[in-house]
């Protein structure tokens, strides 16, 4: 699937409690919608996709004992602005979650927890300017052996390089019951357009595992 024009794809979600507003460190995002601009150091700027997947995470102080067991729903987060762009990163969001020991098949428990996922994409390096396969130059003159004529070719059959794209994975765990996040995080990481970035199932599974293999280590919020 080639990627289509850069959109902006936006989870905005509910705030949680104020309690964990003021107990977030710097850096974290309890009290903030899922809608962070992507991050624009480590070489963003360069002429090559970044190798880099840059992840952060961060869990309620009294949630380990919850987290990686039990029923959990995967859904798009509320406000994601395009639909069919999430299919394949809720598929390698709930591959993880199994992996971590979830019950994934249970699509409309009432009890348990919820993965709200959002997803966005952001053009950080323009695609180049089309090249002409074919340029040069004629002269035609008159030399006192007679006319002249004389070409310079330049053959150039490269091809201009696509744009690179950021896409960042926000996922937010949060208890049903009481709708308080227990765990969230993200996960960022550039492609060429052409890389399908919008909605690729291999850049899906690239963030959704770097992001989950923090899922243990992630920053602990202390309790206010």
């Amino acid at each position: 699937m080639k990627a289509k024009p850069i959109l902006s794809a936006v989870a905005f979600l509910a705030a949680s409690s104020s309690a964990f507003a003021q107990a977030m460190p710097p850096g974290g995002r309890w009290d903030q919608p899922m809608d962070q601009r992507i991050g624009r150091q480590n070489g963003r700027q360069s002429a090559e996709p970044s190798r880099k997947v840059e992840v952060e995470a961060f869990q309620a102080a009294d949630a380990a004992s919850l987290l990686g067991k039990g029923p959990i729903t995967v859904a798009a987060a509320e406000g994601a602005e395009a639909e069919w762009k999430l299919p394949v990163y809720e598929a390698a969001v709930v591959d993880q979650l199994a992996k971590l020991g979830y019950e994934t098949a249970v699509n409309g428990a009432e009890g348990g927890q919820i993965a709200q996922i959002g997803i966005r994409h952001e053009q950080v390096v323009p695609e180049e300017a089309k090249r002409k396969p074919v340029s040069g130059a004629m002269e035609v003159g008159v030399s006192n052996r007679g006319n002249y004529t004389a070409m310079a070719l330049n053959i150039d059959l490269t091809k201009a390089k696509k744009a690179i794209v950021a896409t960042r994975l926000d996922v937010r765990i949060r208890d049903k019951a009481s709708n308080r996040v227990l765990w969230e995080g993200h996960a960022e990481a550039q492609t060429r357009e052409d890389d399908d970035g919008l909605n690729n199932g291999a850049v899906a599974a690239r963030l959704a595992s770097a992001l989950f293999a923090k899922f243990a280590d992630a920053q602990v919020v202390p309790a206010s």
